[in-house]
């Protein structure tokens, strides 16, 4: 694992002393790995999303509203474990 020095504010320092305090991680780099995976996940669902929308208008026809299509593509990416 590489070891890394950040800075925090103070307001973010609290809540990851709280995180650790609650036992909901066992240190603050747990949290931050966690927050940054979170982070990845979404980055990821995005992308497939934006994906699925592009290949949906070059294909010129969508029969979907666009709420419907939004909720499809997230069913997917959950699906293939993107979410």
């Amino acid at each position: 694992m590489v070891r890394q020095s950040i800075s925090v504010s103070e307001p973010n320092d609290e809540w990851l002393k709280a995180q650790v305090a609650s036992a909901e991680y066992s240190s603050k780099s747990e949290a931050i790995n966690d927050l940054i995976r979170q982070a990845r996940r979404r980055q990821l669902e995005i992308e497939h999303i934006r994906s699925e929308l592009i290949k949906a208008e070059r294909s010129g026809f969508i029969d979907e509203q666009p709420e419907d299509l939004l909720a499809n593509f997230k069913d997917e990416a959950r699906q293939d474990g993107l979410l």
